[in-house]
């Protein structure tokens, strides 16, 4: 039997879990679960990089104290990076993809670099999230990070740099940055130089798949995990999650959902042109020489912070109790556009639902009730308008659609996707990340042969849940109010 660690970090939360292959069906059990919470460090929104590498290594003490393991592997979310002093001393938190700063450098970006030659070039949609907008503020604001650093590592990789020491970047994480060119499988160091960012920084790019070494003496004492190895995996999550997903021909679209949406098919490599521009939608390397091609577009991110917002003024909701709610409330009575940029950064998020709706002549959601029911419905009809954009962009006939990641476990927005897209919903697995996580270190270990054997494996480990479309009138009627409500934001979408 084969055993593993996997360390999986979200945007709001991170877990540590064992997988164990027995050679038929992959068994995963959480070692450790905790939050991920933004701190502002000289005036910028940042992750607390130190307590996270704290809260994984007591996951992975924990992994220890119940297995031998023979491999890790860290992933997390795309485009926040961390970077490295010449001695390997990391020079201050990463910041945090929500720091207004980088949103306030696109235009000047577009003045140097167009576009459409950005897009042609990195084949990435336009995100004023994305990791060169943050690059090109730091060398706007001549930022003495830049200046100090050796070496740009993505979340994941810093991990793996304290683990075994490496100062790589996995290909999956890379190809999100909007920095890397696709065509000629490195980085776009040409583009960089134009915005007087260093290309000095740019660390060597592995494929996922790839051992990047034992445990360092210090990682191993640490976490008490002696003679394991540290594996690339598909670092980004969504990468993971894609892995995943348990395929079975063609047809099938993929919707990984938690804090973001993200809306695609797996290609057999990237597709940049006229069709995929104008949709702008994203090529991002998976596993086993794929792509993936899809749109970022906002999960639940906008009910995350409801929740919060709640909490904060001493109401505690969990989400079971926030779905009943919501299937009660009245159907149909306000929608949102998800990607409004309004909804974008952390707030007053029910306000700003209540105040969405009544600047597009819509009833205000008066109750908790009736502003999940917005969210939820509003979400499903993205949901559904994306995978027909994808499909068109990329030629492909979508059949079926693929929900995995926490929206797996979301009954109601798995019914109203399908109802919503006139497609049925397979939901699951809901910890698909760290089922791609996991099994990609198996392909590593010689475990398992192929992305294809993997996904046959999960198929035999996994049962989907099924949710039909019920072709109602109303959801029809619901679609064509969303598509009139949607068609009036601006091109660059604040989604990810």
């Amino acid at each position: 039997m084969a055993v593993m660690a996997a360390v999986d970090l979200g945007a709001q939360s991170g877990r540590v879990a064992i997988g164990r292959l027995d050679g038929e069906r992959l068994a995963v059990s959480e070692a450790h679960r905790f939050d991920n919470v933004p701190v502002r460090v000289d005036g910028r929104l940042s992750w607390d990089i130190q307590r996270l590498f704290a809260d994984a290594f007591d996951g992975l003490r924990a992994v220890a104290r119940e297995e031998t393991v023979e491999s890790v592997a860290v992933d997390s979310w795309a485009i926040d990076f961390g970077l490295l002093d010449r001695r390997g001393e990391l020079v201050r938190n990463p910041v945090h993809y929500r720091d207004p700063r980088r949103a306030a450098a696109v235009a000047g970006v577009f003045e140097r670099i167009p576009p459409r030659e950005l897009y042609e070039r990195t084949g990435v949609q336009m995100l004023p999230i994305n990791t060169i907008f943050e690059l090109a503020a730091m060398a706007e604001d001549h930022d003495p990070a830049l200046d100090r650093a050796d070496a740009l590592l993505l979340v994941p990789d810093l991990f793996h740099h304290r683990l075994c020491g490496s100062r790589t970047t996995e290909l999956t994480n890379a190809t999100t940055t909007q920095c890397f060119d696709p065509h000629s499988g490195g980085w776009a160091s040409d583009l960089l130089e134009r915005l007087d960012v260093p290309g000095r920084v740019l660390p060597e790019v592995v494929d996922p798949v790839t051992q990047l070494g034992p445990l360092s003496a210090d990682a191993a004492e640490d976490t008490g995990l002696v003679g394991a190895v540290v594996v690339a995996v598909a670092t980004h999550d969504t990468g993971s999650a894609v892995a995943g997903v348990p395929f079975s021909g063609p047809g099938g679209a993929f919707l990984s959902v938690g804090t973001w949406s993200l809306v695609g098919v797996e290609t057999d490599g990237p597709l940049i042109d006229d069709r995929t521009f104008a949709a702008n939608l994203s090529n991002e390397a998976g596993v086993g020489g794929t792509f993936r091609v899809l749109r970022n577009v906002t999960g639940m991110w906008i009910l995350e912070e409801c929740r919060r917002s709640w909490a904060a003024d001493g109401t505690e909701h969990s989400l079971p109790e926030l779905f009943a709610l919501a299937r009660e409330a009245p159907a149909f009575v306000s929608l949102i556009e998800p990607n409004d940029p309004g909804f974008a950064s952390p707030g007053d998020m029910p306000g700003r639902v209540a105040g969405y709706c009544a600047r597009t002549g819509q009833p205000e959601p008066s109750t908790p009730g009736a502003l999940v029911r917005c969210v939820l419905e509003s979400l499903a009809l993205k949901h559904a308008q994306t995978v027909e954009l994808v499909a068109s962009a990329t030629g492909r006939e979508v059949t079926v659609l693929h929900v995995v990641g926490g929206g797996a476990r979301n009954e109601l927005l798995c019914e109203w996707t399908a109802h919503a897209s006139g497609l049925p919903v397979l939901a699951g697995p809901d910890e698909a990340t760290l089922y791609g996580n996991l099994l990609v270190q198996a392909i590593a270990l010689g475990e398992l042969s192929s992305l294809a054997e993997a996904r046959e494996l999960l198929r035999r480990s996994f049962q989907p849940a099924v949710y039909e479309p019920d072709g109602s009138e109303a959801w029809r009627e619901a679609r064509q109010r969303f598509d009139l409500l949607t068609a009036a934001v601006a091109e660059l979408e604040v989604s990810a």
